[in-house]
């Protein structure tokens, strides 16, 4: 099918279904009920750049760039950006220790219910098959259709498959090539590293302030239909039940295009009798027609609306480094219960090597989480939050790119979630004593009444007492624990 062709079936389907490309028919499109329930997903960042795996997966613009470190490192390690550029990483992405179902495995063992691969990233290349990129990884470097591989992993064991793409960026994500020696500028190879575009609001460090600005000059609309085609193929082809975008689509130039994209996937999964959602950063969708996104952060109380936080077991990047540092797995878990306490879903990024393999620590990591799950999973899938999400004096700080460091949580920190009648009382970071709860204490008036209370992870009936000013949960050798407990209260 040519572009010309989709741009009629896209308008087509719109036509014929029951959401428009407008906000009043998109709001209020109903949240997932799996999305909601399952709570924990893992994001895959895995492309090119995980062949240097040095800096992060910005590799492809910041070779080209010499502001930054990764130019000279380039020049040394694999010679002038004229003589060797992005695209010949190609040959050398082989992936011969991919293996999806071993991936998908591992994703199942760490407690994960659902899985998304970035389909293509700001460099170009689809991890996917398609008629509109011939720089795909079915056709060149594994020749194998990665997406493909790992929905059907995913699917067959009980996974959710849902995408991603950050094409959009594309516009002038490799524009650094233009300011020095490289092969960006060779037309021949003009399809893959895109229209470059530069423009003093697009050149280096400037993208960021320009790429903030909603109000600030955008795509051109040869390549916002190119892009809008490209995303709907992607929906068309794989049918994933969660479609992400990463930033600059709240740029102004983008608004018609995501109605439609919007309209032409939700009408598509009602064709296909699914529940879907986009997810979405900044202000790129109103709220009610999508899911809102937190990148590396989550909030500091109730949404009243489920959201998303996705970030990384790595620190430094989100495709592999090879000297990458990691999140713990106590970090980890503390973060999932913090966002599933404000009525939110973790997505939680993996980076596999260029040869498709897992990180031994991203292994290990994922495991433990699992362990964990395993236990104490009842207080997190299918919950949803209490009247207070928490007590004590620790909490986050709002916003995106937040979650470097791990928490000082106490043993007065507790996050709370709830379920048919029971609610799930996790604290923070045990000592070891006896755990007091203020927000439990017993009311002289209109109380609720305390049934038992049960650690969860060991199903162990607990002694407490509730007095006017808390309930205090009686300590056994099992307090002693490096990552939080989940005290299972049983209301009447």
């Amino acid at each position: 099918m040519t572009k010309e062709q989709y741009l009629k079936q896209i308008d087509a389907v719109i036509e014929n279904g029951r959401y428009k490309d407008n906000w009043a028919s998109l709001a209020n499109h109903k949240t997932p009920d799996w999305y909601y329930r399952d709570k924990f997903g893992i994001f895959i960042h895995w492309g090119l750049y995980s062949v240097p795996g040095f800096g992060n997966e910005w590799y492809s613009r910041n070779m080209y760039n010499a502001d930054h470190r990764e130019f000279e490192y380039h020049r040394k390690t694999y010679g002038p950006q004229d003589k060797f550029g992005y695209k010949d990483f190609i040959p050398m992405f082989k992936a011969e220790k991919f293996d999806a179902e071993k991936w998908i495995a591992l994703f199942k063992e760490s407690g994960a219910k659902f899985v998304m691969p970035v389909c293509e990233h700001h460099d170009g290349f689809a991890m996917y098959e398609t008629d509109f990129n011939r720089w795909n990884a079915a056709e060149m470097g594994p020749c194998r259709d990665v997406i493909g591989e790992v929905k059907a992993a995913a699917e067959k064991n009980g996974l959710t498959f849902c995408g991603s793409t950050h094409r959009a960026e594309h516009y002038f994500f490799m524009n650094t090539g233009r300011t020095c020696d490289s092969d960006v500028n060779d037309d021949t190879y003009r399809d893959f590293y895109g229209p470059a575009v530069r423009e003093e609001a697009y050149n280096r460090d400037n993208i960021f302030k320009t790429t903030e600005d909603t109000y600030a000059p955008g795509a051109s609309v040869e390549w916002l239909e190119d892009w809008m085609v490209r995303t709907c193929e992607l929906v068309d082809k794989y049918q994933p039940k969660t479609l992400y975008f990463d930033w600059w689509i709240h740029n102004h130039t983008f608004k018609p295009y995501l109605k439609k994209i919007a309209a032409y996937y939700y009408n598509r999964a009602e064709e296909w009798g699914v529940e879907t959602t986009i997810i979405y950063k900044h202000e790129a969708f109103p709220p009610t027609v999508a899911t809102f996104d937190v990148e590396r952060g989550a909030l500091t109380g109730i949404s009243p609306l489920p959201w998303q936080s996705d970030t990384a077991i790595g620190k430094c990047s989100w495709g592999y480094r090879f000297d990458n540092e990691y999140k713990t797995a106590r970090q980890l878990i503390t973060d999932l219960i913090d966002i599933v306490s404000k009525n939110g879903v973790l997505l939680l990024n993996v980076g596999p090597k260029g040869d498709g393999s897992i990180t031994d620590e991203e292994t290990a990591i994922l495991k433990e989480i699992g362990q964990w799950l395993k236990l104490n999973g009842e207080g997190i899938y299918g919950t949803t939050f209490w009247k207070q999400f928490g007590e004590g004096e620790t909490n986050n700080e709002g916003g995106f790119f937040k979650d470097g460091d791990e928490k000082n949580y106490t043993a007065n920190d507790f996050r709370f979630t709830y379920k048919g009648g029971t609610l799930y009382a996790f604290q923070m970071r045990p000592d070891g004593k006896d755990a007091v709860i203020k927000a439990l204490k017993k009311h002289p008036v209109h109380d609720f009444i305390i049934n038992s209370v049960t650690l969860l992870s060991t199903g162990e009936k607990l002694d407490f007492d509730r007095t006017e000013d808390a309930i205090i949960i009686k300590a056994n050798k099992d307090f002693n624990s490096d990552k939080p407990l989940c005290f299972k209260v049983e209301l009447d």
